[in-house]
């Protein structure tokens, strides 16, 4: 079976539309049931369907910038042991590893957002607290060191002191730091080991069609029942026909991106050995700057020699005169 490429961006927003397959993704990826799902508005969501061809024609630039990275948002209701509580669930995709500082930008204009709030009850008060924040990173690259496929960055309440782990939860640490998801695209391959291993699968490039990107070949069987709406959304993709422009669109884009990313790498390298050279130079003026300052001190102290010598000369000079005057004086 053939089904449309999810690393796209226009393919995996036509995949999280779907409510039913966004709640199945997400519960899956973060281990919790999530009761209700909905989309958040978004300000900076790359919005292929109505702002390429328009960005291309008229601003390539800010195309290109808004295909680096594409984010999506959600507010989620999650069933925990404790009872339920409301999240907010931000998905941001990446194609290069040096769209990091957007990810800091991003979460930064999150934390502070005040609409990212909520008034819980605690200790028979009403408090205004932030609104907790999962953040699932889909990188199209790899990471330095790490290999696995999929990682979780969970945070642990432990008392210093004893050694011992906190469980109760608090509003203010939960309001200030956040749990991660880093799914690495490129280490979805050939392991299937536990389902969400298998549900991941649909981004394995592995299955890639020969000289076609757009297109992954897979096996509908190899896929539980529950995960099989996503490959049928997913076969639904490669049919339309508007979703195949645009992803031809997103390969010249990225190609133009990945051009840019070399040029600036190929700059910053000629940068750092300028540099390298300047502080060289500048540590060869600095030695030249010593041994001018050693010399001085060796022309002062001969200065200095010189003098008291003249002066020992001059008392020489005047205790011979004096002399002779004696001797002159005894004849």
């Amino acid at each position: 079976m053939q089904i449309a490429n999810p690393i796209y961006d226009v393919v995996f927003k036509y995949l999280m539309e779907d409510g039913k397959i966004a709640k199945l993704m997400l519960s899956s990826i973060i281990g919790e049931n999530i009761e209700e799902l909905s989309f958040l508005p978004q300000e900076f969501i790359s919005d292929l369907d109505k702002q390429i061809s328009e960005n291309i024609r008229k601003k390539p630039k800010k195309a290109k910038k808004i295909l680096t990275v594409y984010r999506l948002d959600f507010s989620a209701k999650i069933k925990t042991d404790e009872g339920y509580k409301q999240v907010i669930i931000e998905i941001q995709k990446a194609k290069f590893p040096t769209d990091i500082m957007r990810f800091r930008k991003y979460l930064g204009s999150q934390l502070i957002n005040k609409e990212n709030t909520q008034r819980i009850k605690i200790k028979n008060r009403i408090r205004k607290t932030g609104i907790p924040i999962i953040s699932i990173y889909f990188l199209g690259h790899k990471l330095d060191y790490t290999t696995a496929g999929v990682i979780k960055i969970n945070r642990q309440y432990k008392d210093l002191i004893t050694d011992e782990i906190i469980e109760t939860k608090e509003s203010f640490i939960e309001s200030l730091t956040i749990d991660s998801y880093i799914i690495q695209i490129p280490y979805l391959t050939q392991k299937r080991r536990n389902d969400l291993e298998i549900l991941l699968s649909v981004f394995d490039q592995s299955r890639k069609i020969e000289n076609e990107h757009h297109i992954l070949n897979v096996k509908e069987k190899d896929y539980p029942e529950k995960y099989r709406s996503i490959i049928r959304k997913l076969q639904e993709a490669v049919q339309n026909a508007e979703i195949r422009k645009n992803m031809e669109l997103e390969d010249g884009i990225i190609d133009e991106l990945e051009d840019l990313e070399r040029e600036i790498e190929d700059k910053e390298q000629i940068i750092e050995q300028v540099q390298q050279e300047n502080e060289q130079v500048k540590q060869e003026n600095e030695q030249v700057k010593q041994e001018n300052e050693q010399v001085k001190q060796k022309l002062d102290t001969a200065e200095q020699e010189k003098t008291l010598a003249e002066q020992e000369n001059e008392q020489l000079k005047t205790e011979l005169q004096e002399l002779r005057k004696l001797l002159n004086d005894k004849k």
